[in-house]
């Protein structure tokens, strides 16, 4: 982007080729029948996690700045405990909360630490539709957890896809449609590929796999991770280098996940959760 797509024909593209994958999947899974008002559930969440959570994703950070991004992402987590608080009676345990917090501190330190934090008039839409992206995502994760107990992972990814692709091609496929796809280089369609096999169908698959066994609080602590795995390929790959600042936010990151993680035992034998 922009050069050969534009955000909203990636959206399209992705969201619209995960859908086509997962049901061509589940042509070798027994077929699994869905109650209706599980369907309606399945619905608002797709809205949620996959129609807001892009739409709302790219079009911030069009408008916004990629730290102003990362940064309001990192709040995930929190709107998870408080969605978990609020809608499943989910206990604030003091542990858990200091663990979000230590990774929070962690994770904005890290990303600080490769820019500044932008909050100037110009980006203040930008942050506001990140901000809806994040928690959108965090309470698609708390409604989806009781589908995820109660059906196939991939019974509940191809409705959630399906439902997520019929909401976004209204608002992306004017854009796609308009891509001029012979312009398009043999190396740019191998980075479209991995966008839909890899960050889509995969990571979405097993993000909400994991929901089987651990807490939507314990999954999207995870997410702090990601700031080390990238600071960590950075180094390896030469692009930069091992940096005093890079060992503190790190073992913040992997205290504050190992605080929230280590309830995974217990969550995963709750029926209720």
């Amino acid at each position: 982007m922009p050069d050969f797509m534009l955000p909203r024909a990636i959206i399209f593209i992705r969201v619209c080729g995960a859908a086509i994958i997962f049901w061509f999947l589940q042509l070798f899974q027994k077929k699994e029948k869905v109650s209706i008002s599980d369907l309606g559930l399945m619905a608002i969440a797709s809205v949620l996690g996959i129609a807001m959570n892009q739409i709302m994703f790219f079009e911030g950070l069009n408008l916004s700045t990629p730290i102003n991004s990362s940064i309001i992402m990192v709040g995930v987590p929190i709107n998870v405990i408080l969605f978990s608080w609020i809608l499943r009676g989910e206990t604030l345990d003091k542990i858990k909360i200091l663990g979000i917090i230590l990774g929070t501190i962690g994770a904005v330190s890290l990303i600080i630490g490769g820019g500044t934090l932008n909050l100037s008039r110009n980006t203040m839409l930008g942050n506001l539709l990140n901000f809806i992206n994040a928690s959108s995502y965090a309470l698609f994760m708390v409604l989806i957890k009781p589908m995820m107990m109660k059906y196939r992972p991939l019974t509940v990814m191809r409705w959630v896809f399906l439902f997520g692709a019929l909401v976004v091609i209204p608002f992306t496929a004017p854009v796609f449609v308009k891509t001029d796809f012979h312009a398009i280089p043999w190396n740019i369609w191998l980075n479209i590929a991995y966008i839909i096999l890899f960050t889509t169908v995969i990571a979405y698959f097993l993000n909400n796999y994991s929901l089987v066994h651990i807490s939507p609080t314990t999954n999207s602590a995870f997410i702090y991770i990601q700031p080390v795995i990238a600071g960590t390929l950075s180094i390896l790959s030469g692009k930069d280098q091992l940096r005093f600042h890079f060992m503190i936010p790190a073992i913040l990151i992997f205290t504050g996940v190992y605080l929230v993680s280590i309830y995974k035992q217990a969550d995963s034998i709750d029926p209720e959760i």
